[in-house]
């Protein structure tokens, strides 16, 4: 193994500490480019890895963790894996069976984090693992109630088999509610968040409940594609501020970006494929963003959703009041 970088990290309420960097593996699905990636980031230093149900990827992430693991490269305690319920999974009896074969997929007795991915339960289409859609083209409500969803998740963490549980794309409101009527307060909160979209009152909303935050889509997520997204033309790497950050500290704009949301208490998950760009991106540890940066970059606007998943935006648990808002006052 190389030298690794030392991660820093933010305790969750429950003492479990959570690496505030870690390997996104959405859209990774090529055996040999995940492998190549994978293992390059790991070699790194890269220790949270994140992954999903709905990536279909985890019994490939699985084999290569084995593989480190067998080989005594690393120890299964070195690890902080992260994985998430799809939608389809919602009601209480489908979470224990659908957990169950993720833990087998990823060849693992216990994973680090396990998440709600979205807050809104979906009928699933029969012959795919994807969202059945109506003839509008719109999601359709499975009507199960979140409070049965995170109750099947307590049950999860009692049984140490997931040794945090959290959420994924839940607003403040959704939270709460949650708050009101668990057992477990959630551990984490993984959502988009990036220049454009601060998250400020969401992430002191969540620090206020003990609640850790993850971001995703930090870099504006480049390879997003039209089934999730906007198709909006952004371009957070060569955004004007971030590129006269970057030359000030001698970094690349990728690194400004994740240092900021790292310096802020939040854990980011970049991916790439690139071997050059892994091992860039964990190069953020070595310097720091003085306060005129940090304000520079939290006043950049207009705020944008990248990810408004304007397929579930019918759905009763639709969680982007913000979006929904910009659409009513575009129709005027």
């Amino acid at each position: 193994m190389k030298t690794t970088t030392k991660i820093p990290s933010a305790k969750m309420h429950n003492g479990v500490e959570l690496p505030l960097f870690g390997y996104g593996t959405w859209q990774a699905t090529d055996e040999k480019e995940v492998y190549e990636a994978l293992k390059t980031a790991l070699e790194n230093g890269y220790r949270l890895i994140d992954t999903a149900h709905f990536y279909q990827n985890e019994k490939l992430i699985g084999k290569i963790l084995k593989e480190f693991f067998d080989s005594g490269k690393l120890k299964r305690s070195d690890i902080f894996l992260t994985t998430k319920l799809p939608p389809f999974y919602h009601r209480a009896e489908d979470v224990k069976k659908c957990f169950e074969g993720q833990l087998k997929d990823l060849q693992m007795d216990y994973v680090d984090l396990y998440l709600i991915h979205t807050s809104c339960a979906c009928v699933k289409d029969p012959n795919e693992l994807k969202y059945f859609l109506g003839d509008d083209g719109l999601a359709i409500d499975d009507k199960v109630d979140l409070l049965e969803t995170w109750k099947a998740l307590e049950k999860l963490y009692k049984s140490g088999k997931a040794r945090s549980i959290g959420v994924s794309n839940f607003n403040e409101k959704q939270i709460e509610r949650i708050c009101k009527n668990c057992e477990i307060i959630p551990h984490n909160n993984q959502v988009e968040c990036h220049i454009l979209l601060p998250q400020n009152e969401l992430f002191n909303y969540c620090k206020s409940k003990g609640i850790t935050m993850t971001s995703y889509a930090s870099l504006g997520s480049p390879g997003r594609t039209a089934y999730f997204c906007d198709n909006i033309e952004v371009d957070f790497l060569n955004h004007p501020k971030v590129v006269e950050i970057a030359k000030k500290h001698r970094k690349k704009t990728s690194q400004i970006l994740l240092r900021q949301l790292v310096q802020r208490g939040i854990a980011v998950i970049p991916k790439s494929i690139n071997p050059e760009r892994i091992v860039e991106n964990i190069k953020i540890f070595d310097f720091e963003l003085d306060e005129k940066d940090m304000i520079a970059l939290s006043n950049m606007g207009p705020q944008l959703r990248l990810f408004p998943i304007k397929f579930l935006i019918k759905h009763p648990e639709y969680p982007f009041h913000d979006f929904l808002d910009k659409e009513k006052e575009s129709l005027k």
